[in-house]
């Protein structure tokens, strides 16, 4: 593993375990709304940290040259986000059919509610937390472990992390499923830029569907489960 990396992940697990004395600091100086104030400075620290750092470190664990064009960057990336949209479902599926675990996450409401109540933490959500995860979670450990295991094992491993640090292990498998579909992103083109841009515009939809359309989705989940509930009789 190149030397900044490890200082790239303890600038990443530093800013995941400041949050709650970060804000009580914000909250003595009399800083508006402490919580989300320092998790969008502490989050652009950490972002600013990391890219200085990267500028010195060599590629790994590809080879600049190996990159695919910038046009076909912008294909992978505008495809990743279907495919990870994808494995999501399927993923969904299998927790619900196999598990019984109900569709929906408290950790994207929690953050969703944030969101409405504090706009400028969109920019955690949908730009900078994005950012960040790529660089932590594929560039540096899944590059780590990608340079002395196969895909799978480098991408699981990683994957699994990356669906654990969310704390939201009844949907870990949603989580590990996106991870994967990244990191294959991510081997495919050898740009960290097409899996961020993939995450980033995921992560963008979300808030938008859930700030601006949340009625509208609403009353859409309603006449399905009507429907269920009406097909469900007919059938029986």
């Amino acid at each position: 593993m190149a030397k900044h990396y490890w200082t790239i992940l303890i600038t990443y697990i530093v800013m995941q375990l400041s949050g709650y004395p970060g804000a009580k600091l914000f909250q003595s100086l009399d800083v508006p709304n402490p919580v989300v104030s320092y998790s969008v400075v502490s989050f652009f620290t950490a972002l600013i940290i990391m890219l200085f750092l990267l500028r010195s470190t060599p590629d790994e664990p590809f080879e600049r040259s190996t990159r695919v064009s910038a046009g076909k960057a912008v294909s992978w990336s505008i495809l990743g986000i279907f495919m990870a949209y994808f494995a999501q479902i399927i993923a969904a599926m299998i927790e619900v059919n196999l598990f019984g675990i109900e569709p929906g996450s408290e950790n994207t409401e929690m953050l969703m509610d944030v969101a409405k109540a504090s706009p400028i933490f969109i920019l955690v959500i949908a730009i900078i937390g994005p950012i960040l995860e790529e660089i932590v979670f594929r560039k540096v450990i899944f590059g780590a472990l990608y340079t002395r295991f196969n895909f799978w094992i480098a991408g699981i491993a990683s994957s699994v992390i990356f669906a654990a640090i969310h704390l939201d292990f009844d949907h870990i498998l949603v989580y590990t499923a996106m991870g994967l579909t990244f990191a294959f992103l991510y081997v495919k083109t050898k740009r960290l830029i097409v899996p961020i841009v993939a995450h980033m515009t995921m992560n963008t939809i979300v808030v938008l569907i859930n700030i601006f359309f949340a009625d509208d989705l609403a009353e859409l989940q309603k006449k399905a489960e009507q429907m269920q509930s009406f097909i469900g009789g007919v059938l029986t």
